[in-house]
C-alpha cells in the first residue's frame, strides 16, 4: 500500500491486536476483551484487516460529510433573513423570530456560530463577576413586587423616549405589570399601580429604590410635603392607606432582578416593537399585555409555594380616593385656602365660624381637577384670586432656559458699550496714596 494513512490512537491501538490474532498469540475472545468490542465485531476486523491491512481497520465515513449536518442553503437562507430583518438581534432572540415567523428551526449555538462567522455577531469580552451575596427568592407569588423605572429609548428614533415602569414578583420572575410613561412621576406611578391592583390584588410588599417618588430623601423639617403627609410621599401615603408595605433597597444590586429584567427588555422589548410598527407610547402600551404573556411563558420559574397571598381590594378601598395627590389645609377665617398659588373660598350655607380654622383635604387628580373636603364631605369653592406663577426649571435645563430668553430679549452674545457722550466717560477719580 502507497502513501500515508491518518490513523487515530484506537485505530493504531487495534492493528496491534489484530497482528497478534492472526499470527495466534492470543484468542478471538482475548482480544474482545482486550479492545473492548464484542466478538462479532473482531470477526469482522479480522477479515478487512487480512484483505486490506490496516486501512481496513479506517472508519468507513471519515472524509464524507455526516448525515445529520445542516444543509447550507438552509443557512445562508436564515443569514439573508438576519441581515435583512434581524441585524442587531442577538443569536437567541434571532433564534425565536426564525422558528416563530419563518419556520426556520436552528438551534442558539449553531445560529450563534454561523452568525459569529458572517460578522452578524460578536461576543462580550469576559469580565470577572463582582461577587454579591444572593438572595433568595420569596416563597410565595404576590409576598414581594420589585418595582422600578426604566428610560430608554424604547421606540429608537420612531417615537418619543420615554420611561417604562416594570412590576416584577421576586418568586416567579413574571411581569406582573409594565406600562409606558413619559416620565417617572408620582402619577405615573399611581396609574400603573392602579391597574396592577385591580388586576392581581395587594402584594404584601413593594421592594423599590429611594426615589423621591417613593420616600422623603431630606432631613430638613417644616417643608410643605413633610408636614402634609407626615414624612410620607404622596406614594407612601396611598400605600400606607392600602397596606403595602414599601421596601427600599440601599443599591441596585440589592433589587438584582428587576435590574436585570430591564437590560433584557431593553434588548428585546426594542426589537418587538420595532417588528410590530409601534411608535407611540399609546400603541406600545397596547402591545405590552401580549408582550408580557409571552415574555413570562418563556421565563417565568415555578415558586416554592403554590399559594397566592395577593389580597382582594376591600369594598371601602376607593383607588379613585386613594391613588390620588392629598394635602391638608387649614381655613381662615374667611373660609380661605391657597393651593398651588390660587385662593379658594368655600361656599356654605352652614355659619362661618363653624369651618374656621377646620383642617380640609385638598385632592387633585390626574387631570389637575381639585376637589376640597372636610370630615369626608365634599365642599363646594370658588377661585378668589389667582397668583401668578413662576415657572421650576430643573438644572439639567437652565442653560438652556436662559438662553431662550436672552434669544428673545435680542442680547444673546450682545455686550453694552456706553456711547462716547455717556457721563461716566466725563467723570474724572484721583486717587490718594497713604
Amino acid at each position: 500500500m502507497k502513501g500515508y494513512l491518518t490513523m487515530s490512537t484506537k485505530e493504531l491501538a487495534r492493528v496491534s491486536v489484530l497482528e497478534r490474532l492472526l499470527n495466534g498469540e492470543i484468542k478471538g475472545k482475548g482480544a474482545a476483551c482486550e479492545l473492548g468490542l464484542s466478538l462479532r465485531q473482531i470477526r469482522r476486523l479480522k477479515g478487512r484487516y487480512r484483505h486490506q491491512g490496516a486501512e481496513g481497520l479506517i472508519h468507513r465515513n471519515r472524509g464524507r460529510p455526516s448525515s445529520r449536518k445542516i444543509p447550507q442553503t438552509k443557512i445562508d437562507e436564515a443569514l439573508n433573513i438576519i441581515k435583512q430583518q434581524y441585524y442587531d438581534f442577538g443569536p437567541t432572540l434571532a433564534q425565536e423570530k426564525l422558528v416563530t415567523r419563518h419556520g426556520i428551526s436552528l438551534s442558539v449555538e449553531t445560529l450563534r456560530k454561523v452568525m459569529a462567522e458572517a460578522g452578524l455577531w460578536k461576543a462580550k469580552k469576559q469580565r470577572v463577576p463582582k461577587v454579591y451575596q444572593q438572595r433568595p427568592r420569596r416563597a410565595c407569588e404576590g409576598e414581594l413586587i420589585q418595582v422600578d423605572r426604566s428610560p430608554f429609548a424604547w421606540f429608537e428614533k420612531r417615537g418619543p423616549e420615554c420611561t417604562l415602569l416594570v412590576f416584577i414578583d421576586d418568586a416567579t420572575g413574571k411581569l406582573e405589570h409594565l406600562m409606558f410613561a413619559q416620565s417617572e412621576s408620582t402619577q405615573a406611578y399611581f396609574e400603573a399601580t392602579k391597574h396592577y391592583l385591580l388586576a392581581h390584588g395587594k402584594p404584601l410588599a413593594f421592594y423599590c429604590d429611594k426615589h423621591g417618588v417613593f420616600r422623603v430623601n431630606t432631613r430638613r423639617g417644616g417643608t410643605s410635603d413633610t408636614k402634609d403627609s407626615n414624612g410620607l410621599t404622596q406614594f407612601g401615603r396611598a400605600m400606607a392607606e392600602l397596606r403595602i408595605e414599601p421596601i427600599f433597597a440601599d443599591t441596585p444590586q440589592a433589587k438584582g432582578r428587576v435590574e436585570k429584567v430591564n437590560r433584557t427588555l431593553q434588548d428585546r422589548l426594542v426589537k418587538e416593537l420595532r417588528l410590530m410598527g409601534k411608535n407611540t407610547l399609546a400603541e406600545g402600551n397596547d402591545y405590552l399585555p401580549e408582550f408580557t404573556q409571552d415574555f413570562n411563558r418563556r421565563f417565568a420559574v415555578e415558586p416554592k409555594s403554590q399559594e397566592d397571598v395577593h389580597r382582594p381590594l376591600l369594598p371601602t378601598e376607593n383607588l379613585d380616593q386613594i391613588l390620588i395627590k392629598k394635602y391638608t389645609r387649614i381655613l381662615s377665617k374667611n373660609l380661605e385656602l391657597q393651593y398651588k398659588n390660587v385662593l379658594y373660598q368655600i361656599q356654605t350655607n352652614r355659619p362661618t365660624y363653624a369651618l374656621r380654622n377646620a383642617p380640609v383635604i385638598v385632592t387633585e387628580d390626574y387631570l389637575g381637577k381639585v376637589k376640597i373636603y372636610y370630615k369626608n364631605q365634599r365642599l363646594t369653592y370658588r377661585i378668589r384670586k389667582r397668583q401668578p406663577k413662576s415657572e421650576i426649571v430643573d438644572s439639567k435645563r437652565l442653560n438652556s432656559k436662559v438662553f431662550e430668553i436672552k434669544k428673545q430679549l435680542g442680547k444673546e452674545g450682545v455686550r453694552w458699550t456706553p456711547p462716547l457722550n455717556h457721563p461716566w466717560r466725563g467723570r474724572t477719580f484721583s486717587f490718594c496714596r497713604p
